[in-house]
């Protein structure tokens, strides 16, 4: 019996360090960002300095519950808020999995709808979820008291307004939401699929970056030189699959790179890539 109540008694202290330990891991008052390792798509999980959890984007299949299961405390099942940069598949297919298992308190996206079988299945959960989109534009800001901030870049009133929604070919990834987080010195550009283009537009509001999300996983269109030598960003994370079918990330792409000197790391060789930040310094980690 002496030894049941030991066993008892020393499981439940393992048990409440454990909790702790959880705790303080997941808490420490830092910027988190992590880029998810799903393959060939993008999925990015936020943590905030006062634990708002943010997720952007979900990846082509459900690997992106991994990731949250890595990231988040186990008994943490909600998310503050979900950001789609746009419709595609590889963008937007794990959402419906995230949706139907964490309790979401916002849902945000470009105003353009999808056309896809994924993305009526996504409205679908958000409507049994009761969760209504709400759509972001350049000049939107969200923040927090800590000094965090995620300001919308792209798209643009004027984009959307011009677009014609009924034309079988539109280009979603011009239209992705792109967004810049800061936090104190750091900052972070994260770009969905948005092209060259957009990138150059943009650059001006978005000199001396820390981490650039490389757009479109590496294409050949995502990026230009007058984009890099405006951003001159210290470290570059580019999420794409192992051997995908489109040869992301391109040889002029990592090219470019090379050319600025911008360090580089990728989900397909590096796995998941975690960025933390005080505000002051930052550091990477690879899992």
């Amino acid at each position: 019996m002496k030894k049941l109540v030991f066993l008892f008694s020393t499981a439940s202290i393992l048990a409440v360090l454990l909790i702790f330990f959880v705790f303080f891991k997941f808490n420490d008052s830092k910027l988190h960002i992590v880029i998810c390792n799903v393959g060939q798509g993008d999925a990015i999980f936020i943590r905030t300095p006062t634990q708002a959890d943010i997720l952007i984007d979900g990846g082509p299949d459900k690997k992106v519950l991994d990731c949250l299961g890595r990231n988040m405390p186990f008994w943490d099942r909600s998310l503050d808020l979900v950001i789609m940069t746009h419709p595609d598949a590889d963008h937007s297919t794990g959402l419906v999995d995230v949706i139907k298992r964490y309790q979401v308190s916002s849902f945000y996206t470009e105003e353009v709808a999808g056309k896809t079988q994924i993305f009526k299945l996504l409205e679908t959960v958000l409507a049994e979820k009761k969760l209504s989109a709400k759509y972001l534009y350049l000049g939107d800001r969200l923040s927090d008291n800590s000094g965090f901030s995620m300001q919308t870049l792209w798209p643009s009133t004027e984009a959307i307004n011009s677009l014609d929604q009924n034309r079988s070919n539109l280009r979603l990834n011009e239209l992705s939401v792109v967004q810049l987080i800061s936090y104190g010195k750091f900052s972070a550009l994260l770009t969905g699929d948005a092209g060259s283009i957009v990138m150059d537009q943009i650059a001006d509001q978005t000199r001396s970056i820390i981490i650039l999300k490389v757009p479109h996983h590496g294409s050949k269109t995502g990026m230009s030189d007058h984009f890099l030598s405006l951003t001159s960003p210290e470290l570059a994370v580019i999420s794409v699959g192992a051997k995908n079918r489109y040869g992301h990330p391109t040889k002029f792409s990592l090219d470019l790179l090379t050319k600025h000197k911008v360090r580089t790391l990728r989900t397909d060789l590096n796995g998941e890539v975690e960025i933390l930040s005080d505000g002051k310094t930052w550091s990477v980690v690879e899992k």
